[in-house]
């Protein structure tokens, strides 16, 4: 609970613990006035003090009903109503209880019937009696009662009014102490599934650069080795330490890519050049290493891209041709990079053994998973068309998102800052 509704809280307690005692200490105060200043003998004494012990009774035995109601105030009123012919002091203070309990304890019209009945009792207590008959006796009589039923009816109004406002931020406090444990608890929920988000998305962006680095490194490693020996069977040592060197490069490449993937940081062939250099010269390598002919061509204005636009791509080509080379045994394979006026495309075909789309989609390799995964990324299109005998087609569509480095503030506009 906050600190403003547990401060409403407990001014409402003490507001209600005052209202209970209030009576009794209103009939206690008239009482004490009557005894000092009146001039009963005793068995009036005893008599007023009877009717004292007996409103008080009367008041205690109601308060334990859970609504006391129209008996409780009809028989408060006529206690009211003989005390005050006993004494005046009792209209003056005691009879203030007639008021409160009418409006608390009655609803409707009769709240007022209740509060013209005290006022009527209190009037006629002060006055000394019924008025006269007379027109302006009576009118009189009655403007006074009048007057009384007025205000305090419009005061009890105002106070109903404040409860009633009371009692709606007290609900719409408690409204918004749930709603903020709700969020608290679904803020700890997202938190939780944001971590696990964040820890798939970081597993499978390192399996996809293990696959992209390590694994294609392997294969053609692998390849190369099996190269060289079958170039040592037929006694070429030249074509054999072709191969031989071949698989040290890739080694060290691989190598060198795994570092920079666990680092997170680009392909190097995108650290000297740009998208359409680096694919061309992954294109050239893959050709010279697998001698097949492999051809690279762009369309459209090339312009820098976003860094994880061009490595996507980049990535997409260099998986493509890796499943080439293990899988199609291609004669040619055509890249194709367009610029479009929103969109960049990379096309990849080969002229290879192709495959069966519905096998591969339920049960391909980590490959086009790997390339449909890191085009969706941001925000592609991934698409791939094939079958037996007639070769492989993998497209690759993603939003233009044009690179802006960096700006460094730090430097002056007008050249070097001066030292002194």
């Amino acid at each position: 609970m906050t600190t403003t509704a547990r401060q409403l809280e407990l001014r409402e307690q003490r507001l209600l613990r005052v209202m209970a005692i209030a009576p009794y200490l209103l009939l206690a105060t008239s009482t004490a006035l009557a005894m000092l200043t009146g001039v009963h003998v005793g068995i009036d004494r005893l008599i007023t003090l009877s009717l004292v012990v007996l409103a008080a009774a009367w008041m205690w035995l109601m308060s334990r009903r859970r609504t006391p109601g129209a008996v409780y105030v009809a028989g408060l009123i006529l206690l009211i109503a003989a005390l005050c012919m006993r004494d005046v002091w009792f209209a003056g203070f005691f009879g203030f209880v007639g008021y409160l309990h009418s409006w608390q304890y009655l609803r409707g019209a009769w709240r007022f019937v209740g509060l013209t009945a005290t006022a009527a009792i209190s009037i006629t207590a002060f006055t000394g009696g019924l008025p006269d008959p007379t027109p302006v006796a009576v009118l009189t009589y009655l403007f006074f009662i009048g007057a009384i039923v007025a205000v305090v009816g419009l005061f009890s109004s105002i106070g109903d009014a404040t409860s009633a406002h009371s009692a709606e931020r007290k609900r719409m406090v408690a409204q918004l102490e749930d709603t903020i444990r709700e969020n608290e608890g679904l803020h700890a929920q997202l938190l939780i599934q944001a971590r696990e988000a964040g820890v798939l998305d970081e597993r499978q962006r390192i399996a996809r650069e293990i696959h992209d680095t390590i694994a294609q490194g392997l294969a053609g490693i692998v390849t190369q080795l099996q190269a060289a020996e079958r170039a040592g069977d037929v006694g070429s040592e030249q074509v054999r330490r072709r191969h031989l060197d071949n698989a040290a490069k890739l080694a060290r490449e691989s190598l060198a890519e795994a570092r920079r993937s666990v680092h997170a940081i680009g392909p190097s062939e995108l650290d000297a050049a740009r998208l359409p250099e680096a694919i061309a010269a992954v294109a050239a390598q893959w050709g010279r290493l697998h001698e097949v002919a492999a051809e690279f061509s762009t369309t459209g204005d090339p312009r820098p891209l976003h860094p994880e636009i061009e490595v996507t791509l980049l990535r997409v080509a260099q998986e493509a041709l890796a499943n080439a080379g293990k899988h199609a045994a291609p004669s040619r394979v055509v890249l194709t990079l367009s610029y479009m006026d929103d969109l960049v495309s990379l096309d990849v075909r080969d002229d290879g053994v192709g495959f069966e789309l519905d096998r591969a989609r339920d049960g391909g390799g980590f490959g086009l998973t790997s390339m449909r995964q890191r085009v969706e990324r941001v925000a592609g299109v991934f698409q791939v068309e094939s079958e037996p005998g007639a070769g492989t087609a993998i497209a690759a569509s993603v939003p233009i998102i044009a690179f802006e480095p960096i700006q460094d503030h730090s430097k002056s506009p007008t050249g070097p800052e001066e030292h002194e």
